[in-house]
């Protein structure tokens, strides 16, 4: 359960699903769908800014005096304002959001200036080429995180030391600078992560029992929702890739490794905050431990 402190609105309703006993198969069926529930809860702070991304494309006015990416970052900080003061999020979260905010807006100055992507519309709010919007969709993947860290409790077993993984962490978003000169170590980067986390496993609590997964394919399951979800972004045009100037094609799959290799900073972003506790296992009955 969340400490009081970090308690938001969500809490409760959570608290309720959690103690409806549906029985037989429904069960199953009951879990599946309270698993797919609080996934939605913890993208509650990415849903809505893509949602906003689609829906300024189709339906904003092309002479509006204000421009659509301002729009945009005006109604992103909004957005961020609301869940603090209708306490749907939790203040640590919106410091882990900030951190991403920061980290994403000096990567985007940087790829934009070397002609990676690009902001193919006009706005006033933007440093350099970089509309303030843009450090808002780094922020959704570090709130998601964050969110879906507490909803489900996260423990862990085989994970590594936070020294080394933060080390890793350090020469990825080096690396994300550097292969612009120097030799792109991605494939090694790739291999450090398999064998530093070929053993850890993530669990968590969809419901009332513990499930686990590998948590390098926690990783890629994270990473393919943002490719999805760079697919929907391109396409109303929130920024584009260079093959994609004289019309909308889907963004190349090649880029699932980026995702995944920007899913591990943010994770290990988040395990600064809310730190990787250890799965305990209670001590088997008759034994010396359950009988102290």
């Amino acid at each position: 359960m969340d400490a009081p402190s970090s308690h938001t609105r969500f809490a409760a309703i959570r608290a309720r699903l959690e103690a409806f006993a549906p029985l037989g198969p429904l069960a199953w069926a009951y879990e599946f769908l309270l698993f797919g529930f609080k996934q939605a809860w913890a993208c509650l702070f990415g849903g809505l800014l893509l949602a906003l991304l689609v829906a300024t494309h189709l339906l904003y006015p092309a002479d509006a005096g204000l421009a659509r990416y301002d729009f945009l970052t005006l109604s992103a900080l909004a957005i961020q304002i609301a869940l603090l003061v209708l306490r749907l999020e939790t203040w640590d979260e919106a410091k882990v959001i900030l951190a991403f905010h920061v980290v994403g807006t000096v990567m985007e100055l940087f790829k934009t200036a070397a002609g990676s992507w690009v902001y193919p519309e006009p706005s006033v709010l933007r440093i350099a080429g970089v509309p303030l919007f843009s450090g808002f969709m780094y922020a959704a993947v570090g709130s998601y995180i964050a969110r879906v860290w507490r909803i489900f409790d996260f423990r862990f077993t085989a994970y590594p030391s936070r020294a080394l993984s933060a080390a890793l962490a350090v020469a990825i978003y080096i690396n994300f600078f550097a292969h612009h000169w120097l030799p792109d170590l991605r494939l090694a980067l790739f291999a450090a992560l398999a064998l530093l986390f070929a053993r850890t496993r993530i669990w968590f609590r969809p419901w009332r029992a513990e499930r686990w997964m590998p948590l390098l394919l926690g990783w890629l399951l994270v990473a393919l929702f943002i490719w999805f979800a760079e697919n929907l972004a391109t396409f109303s045009r929130a920024w584009i890739y260079p093959d994609q100037r004289d019309g909308w094609a889907l963004v190349h799959p090649s880029k699932l490794g980026a995702w995944y290799l920007l899913m591990y900073i943010s994770f290990v972003l988040v395990a600064a905050v809310h730190r990787t506790r250890p799965r305990t296992v209670p001590p088997a009955k008759g034994s010396l431990a359950s009988c102290s």
